[in-house]
């Protein structure tokens, strides 16, 4: 099972990868059409759409390598005090709502996308950006990224709290 856990958290970081390079495009991106606005009076509808297009990847391939790297919210206060197995429990415990919300979130999103592809969804801007199915898609992609990283979460603190493993 570990084995699987590790071949799904290779994956992960794959996307994690990917979402910290597509900040790199956002920024230069920016960049580029601030100084096309400012300096040669220049600017188009297609570049600031594609910048803001640029995000839900970032956020939705992002907070699954978040979760892998334990980056996550929790009250550290408490949690801080707690010995290793009751920091299992409660990762499991998180892991295991964070693994149903994003199963909801799929279900929620894919006939949303699915809509989005059957009319042709574009900009309504002229000389906006065709396609909108694509950017949707990453709503259940990054949901399901995110729920095979919380099942991952859950099988290595079940280790944890069943004394078969140490702590990350």
């Amino acid at each position: 099972m570990l084995r699987l856990v590790a071949k799904v958290e290779a994956v992960v970081r794959v996307f994690g990868r990917l979402a910290a390079w597509t900040c790199l495009a956002l920024v230069l991106l920016v960049a580029g059409d601030v100084l096309a606005r400012y300096f040669f009076r220049a600017g188009t509808i297609w570049l600031q759409e594609l910048e803001w297009h640029l995000i839900p990847p970032i956020a939705l391939l992002g907070m699954s390598y978040m979760l892998l790297h334990g980056e996550q919210v929790r009250v550290d206060v408490l949690y801080e005090r707690y010995p290793p197995r009751a920091k299992a429990v409660v990762e499991i415990a998180s892991g295991l709502l964070l693994c149903a919300f994003s199963l909801i979130m799929i279900k929620l999103a894919l006939p949303f996308v699915l809509q989005s592809y059957r009319i042709g969804e574009s900009s309504p801007n002229p000389g906006g950006l065709p396609h909108r199915y694509i950017l949707k898609a990453f709503i259940p992609s990054g949901f399901a990224l995110l729920a095979l990283q919380s099942a991952c979460h859950v099988v290595k603190n079940l280790a944890v709290a069943a004394g078969r493993a140490r702590p990350e």
